[in-house]
């Protein structure tokens, strides 16, 4: 945690700032180890450049006491910012966390805590987008739970069922297998559903010939995986065939190309001139990636605009995909690790075309 902080006080001193106030939650975590789910309650990390380093604290939150770092607690009724502003340096800029809520800033910027205010979120977002040794292994972990997962769940697909008594099962099945909870709500589509990137299950009952699309992730030890697959259930289509071959060149082409010092826009790139040269291009109508980690979306995308060069350590989705609205759809989806000489993918669930027959 330590190292962590470091790297971001680094980060910060690169562009001129000695101190910075941190309100998100996960950034916090990231770099204590403490979680708190502050709802509409202030809770901040000021991080100084000398180290002495301030949490503060409502008096209803609850935290192990070995946290190594100064502790100001508040009450509702306290003035908590007038507490804040006697730890902030006056007469130097101060950095924000763009996700501060203006109730609390607008009185430090009033009362004139600092010489100036700056967005500095990039120093933690880009640090984060950096694992470490220790998140590398947790995001291997949580990946092969969600491996695991992904063939319990195909074994939930039989005549008669509706996605929504799929999903329903999904958390269950995580946590028997060690997860905590999901990264975020299961995507099941059949059919058609499987046109709309974001479908939510419902009660579309599965058919012949139906796309079985499952976009799923969980979480362990605080760190999230992401992975899609598609099936066939019980026929394929000959359009169903090719526009699945296509996504699975798409996704492999761009993994292959994955290495320290390529651009990002590159990878998108090489999956969607395949997908374009074969005529579907307008029928992938996202990114080709994002980052994860302790969040299921962090900052950073692997798109046609992001020229940010890969770097050791980054983890990110590769998931191409075509749609076709009211007919199907394909997306296949990994979660792919920089490394020092090229890229280890962390999903092992196989990408061979599969026709459920049950």
């Amino acid at each position: 945690m330590k190292t962590r902080t470091e790297r971001i006080m680094e980060a910060l001193k690169g562009r001129g700032i000695s101190q910075m106030l941190v309100v998100d939650p996960m950034s916090i975590y990231y770099m204590t180890g403490v979680y708190v789910e502050p709802f509409e309650r202030f809770f901040a990390l000021l991080l100084r450049e000398n180290g002495g380093h301030v949490l503060f604290l409502n008096n209803l939150f609850t935290i192990s006491e070995e946290v190594g770092l100064k502790k100001v607690w508040y009450s509702d009724t306290d003035p908590v910012m007038d507490y804040v502003k006697e730890y902030i340096d006056s007469s130097s800029v101060l950095g924000v966390d763009k996700d501060i809520k203006a109730r609390f800033l607008l009185p430090l910027i009033e009362a004139k805590a600092a010489a100036g205010f700056v967005n500095s979120s990039l120093a933690i977002d880009l640090t984060r987008g950096v694992k470490d040794e220790e998140e590398q292994e947790k995001m291997r972990t949580s990946s092969k739970i969600n491996d695991q997962a992904m063939a319990c769940f195909k074994a939930l697909v039989k005549e008669g069922v509706t996605e929504k008594e799929i999903a329903d099962q999904t958390l269950e099945i995580y946590r028997k297998l060690g997860a905590e909870d999901f990264s975020f709500a299961p995507i099941v589509s059949f059919g058609a559903n499987a046109a709309d990137p974001h479908h939510m299950p419902d009660d579309t009952v599965l058919k012949a010939g139906d796309a079985v699309l499952f976009d799923v992730g969980c979480i362990k030890d605080g760190y999230c995986s992401d992975m899609t697959r598609t099936f066939c259930y019980k026929e394929v289509s000959e359009k169903n065939r090719e526009i699945y071959e296509l996504v699975r060149r798409a996704n492999e082409a761009a993994i292959a190309k994955i290495k320290p010092g390529v651009p990002l826009c590159e990878l998108d790139k090489t999956a969607r001139d395949i997908i374009t040269e074969a005529g579907y291009g307008e029928y992938f109508n996202h990114r080709l990636g994002h980052f994860i980690g302790l969040g299921e979306h962090e900052y950073g995308d692997v798109s046609l605009t992001n020229e940010t060069k890969a770097e050791p350590g980054m983890i990110f989705s590769i998931e191409p995909g075509i749609y076709l609205p009211g007919d199907t759809g394909v997306r296949i989806e990994d979660l792919v690790l920089v490394t020092e000489n090229g890229v280890e993918v962390l999903n092992h669930y196989s990408k061979e075309l599969e026709v459920i027959e049950a």
